[in-house]
């Protein structure tokens, strides 16, 4: 859509560099180790690209498609994507600053803000374009970055403003690159022209408005521009590039010294060649800050991300529904679409993160969680259907094969018709665990889409011979599977991984999924003219609903009165105190001592009324703050400035993933598991339960004016307090259990886990739609016909 230079002119610029900066090579490689970034993150990125039928293909109404995502935590660029969503190519980019009392360095030494650059008169973001704002803690300076992509290439741009306020100041530029997704094998140049990397075929070129004052290439710990700079406050030791080694590098550019302000337009650019990431880099900055910014919101005739939420026909009511305005809920939607893939249409991630990435080893290529999982995949297409995104939950239904085992999955000696546990957007398996939800889901989708009139019936047959039969088939009589490590025989409704994916057993929540689908399986059998198959499904249906409560519910238990839900129960003897198998560093424990929220997924599915003597009788055990806090599920947080306490829930209790008590260190540092590791509280769970608690109001049918006001008040609030300023929702927030408090934590604020999960933002999405409704959103109704009388 928009000229660049040609390939020669980019060659020539690219040939400039090698005799710029200096003529010597870095020597210290391969540098010190490296690990990813932050992973609670405040912003994430990527343009908004149209589809062309179904697809992701170039010619479409927003033309080239853009395929490079980024990050935002603690105030500087962190991962940045490009290729598949995976596929990380930066670490970090920040600015170190030296003023006249010493050096300061973005993250450890400011204090970061993040805001949206484009919103409405209310506040509410346009798009996932931002403004960065970090503040050195002694006054001295500070930088403001403004960060988005270029939609028409492949490529991010940043404008930068380093303002001084204590005397003059000189910035420096620090880029981190992890090409080809890893940080161990890259080399790079520098030169006052242009910063580049590469590894593997994939190259990357950063180039500014403003030539660099000076530039060097480095290994980390030993040559690298931020060792040098804390030497002696200068940049004195240039290298040109790191040469024939490779290794872990940074790569250095000084601004020019300033007294008042001083801003420069950067644009790094990705691509195949060394060429075309030139081309990519010089094409932003020729087009400019104003119309590539324009052309990413989508501005007056332009296509972008102002369009996308323009064709969401259910926003309007869900802003009405929130408590904020609608600020979440328009921020959610916009993190929902930029966390899918930009080569295979409909593959959604589970979050644009590495979690406790910062302590997590780089070495080697790793999806973290940039990759597929079916049931946090069904939870983003459920919420983007309920914003009123026709085509996205199509085409992550259409997607769904690619991720389904069969004959033709590479080196499968087992049955088919299950879902991989999780894979990359490709569908290249990483981990092959059965997990039955996981594939009760894929048909749970298919029949909403169907039942919404967005599938149409051919379509529906199609789908049904293809992947839904299968699934339903597997759930109904399992089988031996043979996929890499996994030989194991499943024996449905017993799951070989409950929802946590730790350990296997029958699971109330699983089962409730299981059930959901193969009664919904039954009605789409049905319609495709496969009578016996839909008797079938059925009828397995009411068999595992009639044993739910045998198999999953204790009357003997250790806490409470002894009558509530197990978490998971390992054999048909739900009294009988088996131990739960140890995981995450934590001892095993009788199953009757470990107590999670999963058995309100049988309500929120109609498999149970929300009335049901076994669900009631579990709520007092669930909810007891006065338990110890190793078994202890709930929480309540009082945020400043807002009146009430607002509730929390632990995935389960004896749950270890997550910080450590003692120390504060990271899950898993070290890549070793402790014993004092505890998994925090999850905002999802408040959304469940505000689920819950709608599903208990509308029992006798539509709910009577003002009846769900407590929903707002109270659920879909917590919701919105427990996102970070950049409206972000994490995986977990910070319970303050234990003696030490990582550095930056605060209670009910978000941990170093994973931030943004799109579940998080999918669960607060669908429960503004189920307040809407008057009915939750995701119940199905032949369910609920079935069991709930």
């Amino acid at each position: 859509m928009r000229m660049i230079k040609t390939l020669a002119l980019a060659t020539a610029a690219v040939s400039a560099l090698t005799g710029a900066a200096a003529a010597q090579t870095a020597p210290g490689a391969p540098g010190a180790p490296s690990t990813w970034a932050y992973a609670a993150k405040t912003g994430v990125g990527a343009s908004y690209e149209a589809y062309v039928d179904g697809a992701y293909k170039d010619g479409g109404r927003t033309g080239t498609v853009s395929k490079v995502w980024f990050s935002v935590a603690d105030g500087v660029l962190t991962e940045t994507m490009y290729g598949l969503i995976h596929e990380a190519q930066i670490k970090q980019l920040r600015f170190a600053v030296q003023t006249s009392t010493g050096l300061a360095v973005e993250g450890p030494d400011t204090i970061a803000k993040t805001e949206y650059l484009h919103v409405d008169a209310a506040g509410r973001p346009l798009s996932p374009a931002y403004r960065i704002t970090t503040t050195d803690k002694q006054g001295r300076f500070v930088v403001e970055k403004s960060i988005f992509t270029d939609p028409d290439r492949q490529s991010l741009f940043m404008r930068v403003t380093v303002k001084a306020l204590k005397g003059p100041v000189t910035p420096y530029l620090l880029l981190e690159p992890h090409m080809a997704n890893t940080g161990a094998n890259d080399a790079g140049a520098a030169s006052k022209a242009a910063l580049t990397a590469n590894e593997a075929g994939v190259f990357l070129s950063l180039k500014g408005s403003t030539p660099f004052a000076a530039a060097s290439a480095g290994f980390i710990g030993a040559s690298d521009g931020l060792t040098d700079l804390k030497a002696d406050g200068k940049l004195d030791h240039l290298y040109a590039s790191t040469g024939k080694d490779r290794g872990v590098i940074m790569l250095t550019g000084q601004l020019p010294a300033t007294s008042g302000e001083v801003t420069v337009d950067y644009a790094i650019g990705f691509g195949p060649t060394a060429a075309a990431s030139a081309a990519a880099a010089d094409g932003s900055l020729k087009t400019g800050y104003a119309e590539v910014l324009a052309r990413y919101n989508g501005e007056g005739a332009r296509v972008g991300w102002e369009d996308y939420l323009a064709s969401l026909s259910e926003l309007p009511r869900l802003r009405e529904a929130a408590m904020d305005g609608g600020k979440l809920v328009q921020a959610s939607a916009l993190m929902l679409k930029v966390q899918e893939d930009r080569t295979h249409a409909g593959a959604l991630i589970a979050s644009l993160s590495n979690p406790w990435g910062d302590t997590v080893d780089a070495t080697k290529s790793s999806t973290g969680y940039k990759a597929v999982w079916p049931r946090d995949f069904y939870q983003c297409a459920m919420a983007l259907a309920a914003l009123g995104d026709i085509q996205t939950p199509l085409a992550a239904f259409r997607y769904l094969p690619t991720v389904q085992v069969g004959p033709k999955t590479k080196g499968n000696t087992g049955v088919g018709g299950w879902f991989q546990q999780k894979s990359r957007v490709d569908g290249a398996p990483e981990w092959v665990g059965v997990q039955l939800d996981q594939t009760a889901m894929p048909i749970m989708l298919g029949w909403k889409l169907w039942k919404q009139g967005w599938l149409s019936d051919a379509d529906l047959k199609t789908y049904y011979a293809r992947m839904i039969k299968p699934a339903a088939d597997f759930l109904v009589i399992g089988g031996k599977v043979g996929l890499d490590w996994n030989h194991e025989t499943i024996k449905p409704p017993f799951t070989q991984q409950e929802r946590w994916e730790e350990q296997g057993g029958y699971s109330p929540s699983t089962t409730a999924a299981v059930i959901a689908g193969l009664v919904v399986a039954g009605d789409i059998a049905q319609a495709s003219g496969d009578a016996a198959s839909a008797a079938r499904y059925r009828k397995t249906a009411d068999d595992y609903s009639a044993l739910v409560d045998s198999r999953m519910v204790t009357t003997k238990g250790s806490l409470g009165d002894g009558h509530y839900f197990l978490r998971l129960n390992s054999d048909q003897d739900p009294d009988n105190k088996s131990p739960v198998e140890a995981r995450n560093g934590q001892q095993p424990v009788a199953e009757d001592k470990m107590l999670d929220g999963g058995f309100l997924e049988l309500v929120r599915y109609g498999v149970r009324r929300a009335d049901d003597p076994a669900v009631v009788a579990s709520l007092p055990e669930l909810d007891d703050e006065s338990m110890e806090d190793l078994y202890r599920v709930r929480y309540g947080f009082t945020f400043p400035g807002v009146e009430g306490s607002f509730p929390g829930w632990r995935r389960y209790g004896v749950d270890g993933y997550g910080e450590d008590v003692a120390s504060g260190a990271n899950y898993g540092a070290g890549g070793q598991m402790a014993p004092g590791q505890r998994g925090r509280v999850w905002p999802i769970f408040t959304g469940e339960r505000g689920h819950y608690e709608l599903a208990r109001i509308t029992l006798n049918g539509k709910p009577a004016p003002g009846a769900l006001e407590p929903i707002r008040q109270t659920y879909v609030k917590a919701m919105e307090l427990f996102a970070n300023d950049g409206l972000l929702i994490p995986e977990q927030v910070w319970d303050g259990v234990g003696a030490a408090s990582p550095p930056g934590y605060t209670r009910g604020e978000g941990t170093d886990s994973a931030t943004p999960l799109a579940w998080s933002h999918a669960e607060y999405i669908k429960l503004l739609r189920s307040v809407a409704d008057g009915v939750v959103w995701d119940s199905y109704q032949p369910v609920k016909a079935r069991y709930g009388r």
